[in-house]
């Protein structure tokens, strides 16, 4: 074993090529890079479209939520097919808080009587949409129990704005029923505004303009929502931390201390269903009250009112509120210089009925992506680092395998994690990434060198181009514009901030580990079985991936990314990636609070000018909204000079490794772990205001949008919500965090200077 590893002319610039003229491959030396990508093509050569599908069929052929019995088959398969192909695996079970429906009722008991189906019918064609043992019926997980009755207010999407909307009509909806429509945020946002806004329960059906007949025909036909299909899901309050309900921050062992049901402060507090627009349109045919505004409208044939009333319906929900086990399958292979340092990759298991989509298409393909690198070690090739694959459970209700799994590891991963790398769902069409920014660079480079299989060019050419089209359209929305630009400049390729929705969020903002989220979509019409039970391998293979052949694509991308990292001289982070994205970050800031100021301003002039009252119509008056504070003087000296030093540090590391000698084991161990903690020290022990299980302060889910993420959200979030002393708390605690964060790079670019 050579004890010195060579770290001169490090490729980690786009200007710099290996000896043989292939492109830079951060963290490797040319010959370094030249050997991995030989490596690749091994890989490669073993992943097959025909073990995908064959594998995706045997994932999907029952229903496999949380508690069922095909759910701890399938744990059973995948544990299997790792043992047989070399890894070191083992199932960890936990005990979760899943409810489960007993009882569901939803009648319109005036003033016409209808009661709603709430169930799916089998669909010509699929044969799987016939199954129905194990099956439950459409629900809400988490949603309270209850037996409520009331005037039905139609609210929209239930965002903040539209309850704004609502009360300048002069709509209340306190001791009401309020339906709304999918979209615009995440569903649990919709029961949880509800309750606030003093709703007694809440219906979320999904509207026709979005995935039914107003994008394409629908299933069987085509593949969007039939009219009596359903999106189940959770309604879990995910912002304020995932996991099991009983168990906030520690593993749900079977020994965990749980507290009680009534203490869990992240489940609803009313009863909620999803229905079909089928169902829907019953309801809302029967409202009275104004007409709803344009952009309120759908597609279903009917005037679209906001009520309450006349129509008037009776919900009632009752579950089973007990533990039921989940597994996670965890692969695990020693890494021959640095077993130590881990590279976690992952996909959930758990489906709401079949899950052929969402998530088995991520899950085969990640399996594929095991099997070819156990068929690597069975040659004798061994990675530097540890390599853990993970088989989530519990996805859906609220990334409760990942979380519980993180939180029961949670000293260990922070200590020895360099990078987590996350799929969920896949579908033919463009590459797709979210990720802390000091992994950019690499999903830039892994994306080069895998091969677009539809149009022939590299999957991030094809993917800069999608970006640079969509910043042309009409309604691109700023961040699309500027991505856009990103793309045509040539720079790496742009990526989403991490917010939620899938099981990086334990890892990257709670503790800490850097983290990529990957899938490739846009072109696999899958939107309209989401979360129903029509999400069926039948449907899948006509329109989601015909073939797997993007599934060989996701496991190309998926193996690059954990192989790369596996293998690199050094831990392969860029930071000037990560400077550039904060620098952005923070004159967002500045124009949000300047945005505030102006509108405060502008609000204030039109009440005193009455424009309010005699821009109404009067014969359909509006009341004028309310006065907002003043935007005080917003400091923010902290943060502008703390990204100023973060900038500078980010130069120079990527400076010392490009003119890095060699290291001596010593030196390169504390490197690493150096190199580890950078991203850890962009976290706060506080967490973020009201939500302290999220520590991260650069990105986590909005509290109001649920999986949107919110960039520096301690000040980000507190400036929307005009609570201005603790905006100013939170811009000197993220000021701290980037120059802890500063002081780390500047730590690696000591050691590589020193050799």
């Amino acid at each position: 074993m050579n004890h010195r590893i060579a770290l001169a002319a490090l490729a980690f610039a786009a200007a710099q090529t290996s000896a043989a003229g292939a492109a830079p491959m951060l963290g490797f030396s040319p010959s370094g890079a030249d050997a991995e990508r030989a490596l690749e093509a091994k890989f490669d050569a073993n992943l097959s479209a025909g073990a995908i599908d064959a594998r995706l069929k045997i994932l999907s052929a029952e229903p496999n939520e949380v508690g069922s019995p095909h759910d701890k088959a399938n744990a059973e398969f995948v544990l299997a097919q790792l043992k047989s192909w070399g890894w070191d695996a083992h199932i960890e079970t936990f005990q979760v808080l899943y409810p489960t429906p007993k009882h569901e009722l939803l009648e319109m008991v005036g003033p016409t009587p209808f009661k709603a189906q709430l169930n799916e019918p089998p669909l010509p064609g699929d044969a799987s949409s016939a199954v129905r043992e194990n099956a439950l019926p459409p629900y809400l997980v988490y949603a309270a129990d209850g037996d409520v009755t009331g005037d039905l207010v139609y609210v929209n999407y239930g965002n903040p704005d539209d309850y704004v909307a609502l009360a300048r009509m002069g709509v209340d909806v306190k001791g009401k029923i309020v339906i709304a429509r999918y979209g615009s945020a995440w569903r649990g946002l919709k029961v949880k505004l509800a309750y606030e806004h003093g709703a007694v329960g809440c219906i979320i059906y999904s509207d026709p303009a979005d995935d039914g007949y107003g994008p394409g025909d629908v299933y069987p036909k085509g593949a969007w929502r039939p009219d009596e299909g359903v999106q189940r899901g959770s309604v879990l309050d995910i912002p304020i931390e995932s996991g099991d309900p009983l168990t906030p921050g520690v593993g749900a062992t079977a020994d965990a201390k749980r507290i009680a049901i009534a203490d869990a402060k992240v489940l609803m507090k009313i009863p909620a269903l999803p229905i079909s627009y089928g169902d829907a349109q019953h309801l809302l045919a029967e409202l009275g009250g104004p007409v709803a505004p344009k952009g309120w409208r759908g597609a279903l044939p009917i005037t679209y009112h906001v009520g309450g009333g006349p129509a008037r319906v009776h919900l009632a929900v009752q579950s089973d509120w007990s533990l039921k086990p989940i597994y996670d399958v965890i692969g695990v292979m020693k890494g021959a210089e640095r077993p130590n340092e881990w590279v976690i990759r992952a996909n959930h298991r758990d489906g709401w009925v079949f899950g052929a989509w969402d998530p088995l298409s991520g899950q085969s393909a990640m399996l594929e992506e095991a099997r070819s690198i156990g068929a690597l070690a069975k040659t004798g090739w061994r990675p530097k680092r540890t390599i853990i694959y993970g088989s989530w459970d519990g996805e859906e209700p609220g990334l409760l395998g990942s979380t519980e799994w993180a939180e029961q590891h949670a000293e260990e991963l922070k200590a020895k994690a360099v990078l987590y790398v996350n799929s969920d769902s896949n579908t033919r069409g463009l590459l797709g990434a979210g990720a802390s920014y000091s992994a950019q660079r690499l999903i830039t480079e892994a994306a080069a060198d895998v091969k677009d299989p539809e149009t022939g060019v590299s999957a991030l050419d094809r993917a800069q181009a999608g970006l640079q089209v969509r910043g042309l359209a009409p309604d691109a929305t700023e961040d699309a514009k500027r991505a856009a630009k990103a793309a045509t400049s040539g720079a790496d390729l742009p990526i989403s901030a991490l917010g939620s929705g899938s099981d990086y969020t334990p890892f990257v903002q709670h503790l800490g580990i850097a983290s990529i989220n990957f899938e490739y979509g846009g072109e696999g019409e899958q939107a309209g079985v989401y979360h129903s039970q029509y999400d069926t391998y039948e449907h899948f293979s006509r329109f989601g991936d015909p073939g797997m052949v993007y599934g060989v694509v996701m496991a190309e991308t998926g193996g690059r990314l954990v192989l790369r990292t596996a293998d690199a001289d050094v831990a392969p982070y860029q930071f000037a990636d990560l400077a550039a994205n904060i620098d952005q970050n923070i004159s967002e800031l500045h124009k949000l609070a300047d945005g505030l100021r102006e509108r405060s301003a502008a609000v204030d002039r039109l009440l005193d000018s009455r424009a309010f009252a005699l821009a109404d119509d009067p014969t359909k008056p509006t009341v004028a909204p309310d006065r907002l504070d003043v935007v005080p003087a917003i400091d923010f000296g902290p943060l502008d000079a703390a990204a100023t030093r973060l900038k500078a540090s980010a130069r120079a590391y990527d400076a010392a490794l490009a003119k890095a000698g060699a290291l001596k084991p010593a030196a390169q161990a504390k490197l690493d772990a150096v190199l580890i903690g950078v991203e850890h020290s962009l976290t706060d022990p506080q967490g973020l205001p009201g939500r302290p299980w999220y520590q991260h302060l650069i990105y986590a889910p909005g509290m109001l949008t649920g999986y949107g993420a919110k960039t520096l959200p301690g000040v980000r979030e507190a400036l929307e919500g005009r609570r201005w002393a603790e905006a100013q708390a939170y811009i000197g605690r993220t000021a701290a965090a980037l120059d802890a964060a500063r002081a780390r790079i500047d730590a690696a670019t000591a050691i590589l200077k020193g050799g």
